[in-house]
């Protein structure tokens, strides 16, 4: 790990500036540019709103802020998945011309996804206070949540990495698997109360999509605090995770070129 610490710090200036140069090139062409950034997950969330709440007849407190949470956290979460699944071969010019440890391009990838994130999570304090949610000292464990989701979707990532380059449809398995956890994350249901118990305690335990987001919704919401065994478990499983991505890519990213 000492290698992967000295290229992060190595390599962490052109890792912000291609984030930087990624997010100004996405809305160079479009009328609304950076606008786009709110609009995306408000639409969402009005429709998940209104499926849920006038189709479905259902409800959650704070429903806005409950699916805004959720959608939000689920974002940043699939796209480090998915999107590490070709990135290798999605910058080929990059990586056939001059040497760059792999997992950089997904720290610079996870530096774009990130600045939308914290948008979102704006956009989120704005509805709580539209909405009257109590703010509680709890917010605060809003930054260790944050790491630990941040760790877990890197070391994810970081595997997906090395296999994505020598398995061609490792993106369709991905991006299967990523839809079941949609679906099984209880992005626009509570799975608490929505899934009967044993199975509710069984998804908040094996899906960590489905356990980060529930604990941003116990402080952000409920004024609760998090599950520190949960969060330390996770958080040890994402290190691992991550050890095991970089000694991947250490040992074979000089034959990645060939392959791709």
């Amino acid at each position: 790990m000492k290698r992967f610490f000295e290229n992060v710090k190595k390599y962490y200036k052109y890792a912000v500036y291609s984030a930087k140069a990624e997010l100004k090139s996405e809305v160079a062409n479009s009328y609304l540019n950076w606008v786009w950034w709110l609009l995306d997950p408000i639409c969402f969330m009005l429709i998940y709103t209104f499926i849920v709440e006038i189709v479905f007849k259902t409800s959650e407190p704070y429903f806005p802020v409950f699916v805004f949470i959720g959608l939000t956290t689920w974002t940043f979460f699939k796209q480090m998945i998915s999107g590490s699944v070709k990135l290798v071969s999605s910058n080929r010019s990059i990586v056939t011309k001059v040497y760059i440890p792999k997992y950089i391009l997904l720290l610079s990838k996870s530096f774009k996804y990130l600045f939308k994130m914290m948008i979102s999570f704006s956009l989120v304090i704005v509805l709580m206070l539209i909405f009257n949610v109590p703010f509680t000292i709890q917010i605060l464990w809003f930054i260790p949540i944050l790491i630990v989701l941040y760790v877990v979707s890197f070391g994810l990532g970081s595997i997906l990495i090395h296999f994505g380059i020598y398995v061609e449809d490792l993106f369709n398995v991905v991006n299967i698997v990523l839809k079941l956890m949609f679906y099984l994350s209880g992005i626009f249901y509570n799975i608490r109360t929505r899934v009967p118990a044993p199975y509710n305690g069984i998804l908040l335990r094996v899906n960590p999509a489905a356990f980060i987001m529930d604990e941003f919704r116990k402080i952000l919401i409920d004024g609760k605090m998090p599950s520190l065994a949960g969060l330390s478990f996770w958080l040890f499983v994402g290190i691992i995770l991550t050890m095991i991505g970089v000694k991947i890519i250490h040992k074979y990213e000089n034959s990645y070129a060939k392959v791709i």
